[in-house]
């Protein structure tokens, strides 16, 4: 009686510390491949943006998220995506980029490197298994290179960088389906301002994979969009569009 006694309250001793750990601190990482899409074109004097055909291209996208029960002091999430492409198109214009000038009817190559890095601040408004809602802003770091080549002749290219911080108020709901291990969330980061709109949705079906003590794991399945119509972020207009469904996998310990 005296050892069942004692089993019990060992088990119960491990759950409650368990369960006090992970209100005190969650670490969780994830990664996803995304196969992305990209729409639209871009240029240099905000009077004559080129749409390219580009091609589509399997991309990576990693976080990791630390939230704590500190009161008034926000939990962070860092996310980093990569959206490199390249395409091509025939110009129906002259279009001037860099220092070079291409007539029109010149085939046009394009190399388009463009990283994001998101910096959010939140809060857990609701944090339990059925649902969960987070709120707060997102500082979303854009780093990018344009390269435009004359097809015909390789020797004649122009390249423009741009980079910037865009500040976008940030969203987070999740459900959770009792006794199942799925769930579904949708997230998002947005701002419009004049001429200017970014924004970065995504939302995704979850599976609970593993659940213990140490390690939750869980797969996710779902679809991407964000939107850069810039309008002179370090002299680049653009109004690109890339979406795409993609497979997840995150960790929390």
């Amino acid at each position: 009686m005296k050892k069942h006694t004692l089993a019990i309250g060992i088990t119960t001793l491990l759950t409650c510390f368990s369960t006090q750990a992970d209100t005190l601190l969650g670490l969780y990482a994830g990664a996803q491949a995304w196969n992305m899409e990209t729409t639209g074109g871009f240029s240099n004097d905000g009077t004559n943006l080129v749409d390219f055909n580009f091609d589509d291209k399997t991309q990576g996208s990693f976080y990791v998220a630390l939230e704590h029960p500190i009161p008034l002091v926000p939990n962070i999430k860092v996310q980093r995506t990569g959206m490199d492409t390249d395409g091509e198109v025939s110009l129906t214009t002259q279009f001037e980029f860099g220092d070079i000038v291409l007539p029109a009817n010149t085939g046009v190559l394009t190399d388009v490197k463009l990283t994001t890095t998101d910096f959010i601040l939140y809060y857990e408004l609701f944090d339990n298994d059925l649902i969960s809602f987070d709120f707060g802003i997102n500082a979303k770091y854009l780093d990018g290179e344009l390269f435009v080549i004359d097809k015909n002749d390789p020797s004649t290219s122009g390249r423009e960088e741009f980079s910037g911080v865009v500040p976008m108020a940030y969203s987070r709901l999740a459900i959770g389906v009792p006794a199942t291990g799925f769930g579904a969330y949708v997230e998002g980061s947005f701002l419009s301002f004049d001429d200017q709109t970014i924004s970065d949705y995504q939302a995704a079906i979850t599976y609970s994979l593993m659940e213990n003590l140490a390690i939750d794991m869980t797969l996710q399945l779902g679809y991407r969009a964000v939107k850069v119509e810039l309008d002179d972020l370090d002299g680049i207009y653009s109004n690109l569009e890339f979406k795409g469904a993609f497979a997840g996998i995150e960790v929390h310990f």
